[in-house]
């Protein structure tokens, strides 16, 4: 909940200054659900941060695939921590928005991620791992294509601290474990992005660790020069 209208189009204007052309990797931008129709026809890959499962009907402020679709938006995210923690969405939403996505054919980012508690407690693999399972069961081999998983650990969103490399790693390696378990081989080509206070001071040493296939970028995002840094640090 972030920009105004005027300083979105700020925003735009040093993205179309910027080179962002790259043969291996794919920028998205997911901006409050009122700038879509400004993100999306700058060519762009615009989803959605929020949205609910049915296709329609009286669920006032809620919007639909279908009315995303209608206005360009070629993905969604979907269990993002704040959705869990203010807005109280759980695991029986959580995969009914997964079983949506499926249904319209949507490409989607699920989210999991821990709290420092149950990082403390030994217990983070289990509980991201749980988070995973009962939203991706519905999921089919054909439809993995439409999948990406986004692990944003709790403790280091908004906080300015940030997982470690090998915190990172161990997370992110039993993430594609799980889903190559779940999906066979080719579970390994799902890209699995770190998301957790991601900033131009750390963005090298997270692009680094092998189980990283890119970011889910936060506040970094909102000034374009610093978010331009970061898409150069992926390249590197």
């Amino acid at each position: 909940m972030n920009l105004t209208h005027s300083e979105v189009q700020d925003w735009l204007k040093v993205y179309r200054s910027n080179d962002w052309k790259a043969p291996s990797q794919e920028l998205r931008i997911y901006p409050s659900s009122i700038y879509i129709h400004d993100i999306s026809t700058q060519g762009l890959h615009c989803g959605a941060q929020n949205f609910y499962f049915e296709s329609n009907g009286a669920f006032t402020g809620e919007i639909s695939i279908d009315q995303l679709q209608s206005i360009g938006v070629q993905s969604v995210l979907i269990g993002h921590s704040e959705r869990r923690m203010i807005f109280k969405e759980d695991d029986g939403l959580i995969a009914q928005k997964v079983g949506a996505c499926i249904a319209a054919k949507l490409p989607f980012i699920i989210c999991c991620g821990e709290t420092l508690q149950t990082r403390d407690q030994g217990a983070h693999i289990a509980f991201v791992l749980s988070q995973l399972t009962s939203c991706l069961s519905q999921l089919s081999v054909a439809d993995l294509h439409l999948l990406t998983v986004a692990y944003e650990p709790i403790w280091a969103i908004g906080t300015g601290l940030s997982a470690h490399q090998v915190q990172i790693t161990e997370m992110h390696e039993a993430i594609r474990n799980f889903l190559i378990q779940l999906f066979g081989a080719p579970a390994d080509q799902i890209p699995i992005l770190y998301g957790g206070s991601v900033n131009t001071d750390n963005a090298t040493s997270i692009f680094n660790c092998p189980s990283v296939d890119g970011a889910l970028v936060g506040g970094a995002s909102l000034d374009p020069h610093l978010f331009y840094e970061l898409w150069k640090a992926l390249q590197a």
